[in-house]
């Protein structure tokens, strides 16, 4: 997710939220229990689904996002599991860093951290972990590191880029200029402008304009401004940030790895594919969810629903 300074997803609908089917409204209906938990020095935001005991399965979101994106999909796997979805610090309602200070040792430490203080530890089976664009690149570092402690990692549509095209991006990336997030006159006005990141449309504007309210904070009138709405997450949080080194992740995984995208998506073609397959462990589940983007559990939910569903009922073998 971004600002934008146009015309967002939901500008025509100028505020209104549109009408929602009954799958996703009976999903929102199942509350998660929330709690904000301590982890190296940061308050992180946690929405957990199911009761203590039951194989873990940790939901991570991606840039710019934060834990209730999944809240219209963890409730479909909260009679099996214990699902937890957190907000890595810097989104979400989750404490902001030290610029500066985000490290992928730090996320690595946070994803471990709220698996191990919602008991996704405790239970028999050891958890699935599961990473969406951003969050993928975590989920693969755990596998790699601590793979051990896991029954499996997911990743969901996370670009693989080769070391030059990794250290291209990196360049870029670092050279792009910074600003302040704008802030909105009113809270309508802010969710009009809301678009996905990268841009792309959607046909679910339920679950865009879902996801649009619930990342907005307030922000109180100063003597520099008059105050209004702004998005959850912290604008400076790349700034000096490293990725690691994610192939090396996804070849090192010390557990099984499954592979996630969506079949329109803008940021894994083919080309990734191929480079993921020829990294990941042999066998290694690749699964393409179809007519969907990069942003695969908006755009086509219930198959996003069903693949993984599918997948966590054989797989991976004991």
């Amino acid at each position: 997710m971004t600002e934008s300074h146009g015309g967002g997803l939901l500008a025509a609908l100028e505020g209104r939220q549109p009408p929602a089917p009954a799958w996703f409204r009976e999903a929102l209906a199942t509350e998660p229990e929330t709690r904000f938990h301590e982890v190296a020095g940061a308050r992180l935001e946690t929405l957990t689904w199911g009761e203590r005991g039951k194989p873990g399965l940790l939901l991570m979101h991606g840039n710019g996002a934060h834990a209730r994106w999944w809240s219209f999909i963890a409730p479909f796997f909260a009679d099996q599991f214990r699902v937890v979805a957190f907000s890595w610090s810097g989104m979400g309602r989750s404490d902001w860093r030290e610029t500066g200070s985000y490290k992928l040792d730090g996320f690595i430490d946070e994803a471990l951290g709220i698996a191990q203080l919602e008991g996704l530890f405790d239970a028999p089976l050891k958890p699935v972990f599961v990473g969406h664009s951003f969050g993928g690149f975590p989920t693969m570092a755990c596998a790699a590191r601590h793979g051990e402690r896991l029954r499996a990692a997911v990743i969901v549509d996370s670009p693989m880029r080769t070391p030059d095209q990794r250290r291209q991006f990196e360049e870029a990336r670092q050279a792009r200029e910074l600003k302040p997030l704008r802030v909105y006159p009113s809270f309508e006005d802010a969710v009009m402008r809301f678009r996905l990141m990268p841009v792309q449309a959607c046909e679910h504007l339920y679950i865009v304009d879902h996801i649009a309210r619930t990342s907005l904070r307030a922000v109180q009138a100063s003597d520099d401004s008059p105050g209004g709405w702004t998005w959850c997450f912290d604008p400076f949080m790349w700034k000096g940030y490293r990725m690691g080194s994610p192939s090396e992740d996804l070849a090192g995984a010390r557990c099984p790895i499954a592979l996630i995208w969506g079949s329109r998506s803008g940021l894994v073609g083919p080309k990734v594919i191929e480079y993921a397959r020829s990294l990941a462990p042999v066998g290694s589940p690749m699964i393409e969810i179809p007519q969907a983007d990069h942003h695969v559990m908006i755009d086509q939910p219930l198959a996003f629903v069903a693949a993984l569903r599918g997948l966590l009922q054989g797989w991976p073998q004991a």
